[in-house]
């Protein structure tokens, strides 16, 4: 059985906060951030929103899409590392509020690379089970933790969500294959240190500013450079599929400059790079489905194009999966009104 995405969907919180409001805090010009990161803007989530509420709205888009009602789904994974709550799932929450009572739901955290971890994860849990569907989601909101008088983060990150309904296909169209790859060695380079059972919360980790997100840039970048080119290579030489083949390349939108330096060492020359961290920052794990989302609904997938979504994170992980893009539902549309999603234009290098 071959297990493909049936529909799309996203939300970004309505505030825009644009660089000089970032400036203000960490002492940087609207230029410096967009000459080190290719942002312009990032969305904030209001005071009363949850990365259960972003991840709902963004899976209620994907099932009207796809036309699978939220009764029909057997799973929803909800990769994050921003949680509603240490526990529950964050998952279960969103269960909740879609009302997908029959669906067992449960969270991954493999930070940035999220998302790709818990398709791959749905797409094994699927593949011998024939009729049944899962609803995958990646949603952060880093406006939380993030320390808004470093530079090296607080000016990259936003808040939002995407999410994709994976169901069965009807050929042999939809995701052909993943690879998923951790190097626990570097697991310093991103972290929040504490609220955890190494360092729980206490007044010290409070006034040592250890609840906020940190990140060693420069050994972040030296890691992605050398490791994404490696991973790429090594998938498709083992699937025996061609480079020249891929039509289009979505990543984790971690920074427009970066990627745009990386981008020649990929060999992907075919490919058209889809970037839309200028408008949108880097949203977590929600920012390979959120620009998924985003290319989808402008148009530019067809039938039959090679999709390569790329994450890489935290831990340090890479992600990657594979997709044979075929945009049909299997089912008739089961929900009748199919809701519109206004999205920023991507930026296609």
């Amino acid at each position: 059985m071959t297990i493909a995405i049936l529909g799309t969907g996203s939300y970004l919180p309505a505030e825009v906060v644009g660089n000089d409001e970032i400036g203000r805090t960490t002492g940087v010009t609207d230029e410096w951030i967009r000459r080190k990161t290719g942002i312009r803007e990032r969305r904030r989530a209001a005071p009363g929103e949850a990365t259960s509420d972003l991840a709902a709205e963004a899976g209620r888009r994907a099932l009207a899409q796809a036309g699978v009602p939220a009764e029909r789904l057997s799973y929803i994974i909800v990769a994050t590392s921003t949680p509603d709550h240490p526990q529950p799932a964050t998952a279960s929450i969103t269960q909740h509020l879609l009302g997908a009572e029959r669906a067992a739901a449960f969270d991954v955290n493999s930070v940035c690379s999220g998302f790709v971890y818990a398709l791959s994860v749905a797409e094994h849990l699927l593949r011998p089970q024939g009729d049944a569907y899962a609803l995958v989601i990646g949603g952060d909101i880093y406006s939380r933790i993030l320390d808004y008088s470093d530079r090296k983060t607080a000016t990259l990150f936003g808040d939002g969500a995407g999410a994709v309904v994976l169901g069965p296909a009807r050929d042999r169209d939809g995701v052909l294959g993943t690879r998923l790859l951790t190097d626990g060695d570097h697991h310093e380079l991103i972290r929040v240190p504490a609220g955890g059972s190494r360092l729980p919360a206490s007044a010290a980790t409070l006034a040592g500013r250890d609840h906020f997100f940190q990140m060693e840039g420069r050994g972040v970048r030296e890691y992605v450079t050398r490791r994404l080119p490696e991973v790429i290579h090594q998938m498709l030489d083992g699937m025996g599929v061609d480079s020249d083949e891929i039509r289009h390349f979505v990543p984790h939108q971690a920074n427009g400059a970066m990627l745009n330096d990386i981008w020649p060492s990929l060999g992907l020359e075919r490919a058209h790079l889809h970037l839309t961290v200028e408008s949108q920052g880097n949203t977590g794990s929600g920012s390979i489905p959120v620009a998924l989302d985003t290319v989808h609904r402008s148009g530019l997938l067809q039938r039959d194009d090679l999709v390569l979504l790329a994450g890489f994170g935290g831990g340090m992980s890479v992600g990657l999966a594979l997709v044979r893009w075929s945009p049909v539902p299997v089912l008739r549309p089961l929900v009748e009104e199919v809701v519109a999603v206004s999205v920023p234009t991507p930026v296609t290098v």
